[in-house]
């Protein structure tokens, strides 16, 4: 079954989000909280969930994982991860991001510490095997990366683009402590959902995994994540140019994965519509 670490690469996919930097004496604080199905061809194997809080041009987030249904039976992983930092005008300037799980008996683990905009240093467990073919990242890779989690948080400009083509043109460069990687995004264009906590239009965005180092390029499953489709379904909650994920999906050897919103709220306040099952 598909893996905590390649889904964690799919979660690292946009949740699209801006924030409206305003002066401590007017800012205010927005808490956005989601659960998520976790299915592949399917079949349900998982569970998440996402809280993000925001004050001012502060932010803080958090994600877990966790088998569900027919991924009980299998090496599906489980896991969370957390991050805090800054948006600094149309800038995302992460400050921490750690990251515990575990798959197939395997403990992972990753600490960053970042600032201005660099990966500064980083702590991780299991170390890849020494490999002559494996593409090292060097100090370079790590400037101008964020971690995984702060990739999903992307400042729009302006409210009146958190609907349209600026919402998803943009490329992410990642960091996750073993692999340097970008996520490219183009515009797709939007859907009108309902019933999950949530009504109205979602942005489409096409997504696409581009290798850049700690990968082996023989290996089969560096192949398949760069050719694999990927798309994200983005919509707005809390403020008018704060957007998180509604849907995710991409193609895997086992089916389509998919990881899609069951119940969003905003400041803390449950839902009035009700989840569907």
């Amino acid at each position: 079954m598909f893996g905590l670490t390649s889904l964690g690469r799919l979660v690292a996919l946009p949740m699209v989000v801006g924030a409206l930097l305003v002066t401590p004496a007017e800012a205010k604080k927005t808490n956005i909280g989601g659960l998520y199905a976790i299915s592949i061809a399917g079949f349900k194997i998982g569970k998440g969930t996402l809280s993000l809080a925001m004050k001012g041009n502060a932010y803080s987030a958090k994600v877990s994982l966790a088998p569900a249904g027919i991924g009980t039976l299998f090496s599906t992983g489980k896991g969370g991860a957390e991050a805090s930092g800054w948006l600094v005008g149309s800038k995302v300037v992460p400050s921490k991001y750690r990251m515990a799980s575990q798959a197939s008996n395997i403990d992972f683990y990753v600490k960053l510490n970042q600032g201005s905009g660099h990966i500064r240093s980083s702590d991780v467990a299991p170390q890849f095997k020494p490999n002559a073919e494996r593409i090292k990242v060097t100090r370079r890779h790590k400037r101008n990366a964020i971690d995984p989690l702060s990739a999903a948080l992307m400042p729009v400009g302006r409210a009146k683009d958190s609907l349209g083509p600026k919402a998803c043109s943009r490329k992410l460069p990642i960091f996750d402590g073993w692999t340097r990687f970008d996520i490219k995004l183009s515009y797709q264009g939007t859907k009108e959902v309902s019933g999950r906590g949530y009504d109205g239009p979602v942005v489409v965005c096409k997504a696409r995994w581009v290798p850049i180092a700690g990968h082996r390029p023989s290996k089969e499953s560096v192949k398949r994540m760069a050719r694999a489709k990927m798309e994200i379904w983005i919509a707005p909650l809390g403020r008018d140019n704060v957007l998180i994920p509604y849907r995710i999906s991409m193609d895997t050897k086992n089916g389509r994965l998919v990881v899609e919103a069951t119940k969003l709220s905003v400041d803390g306040a449950a839902s009035k519509q009700s989840a569907r099952r």
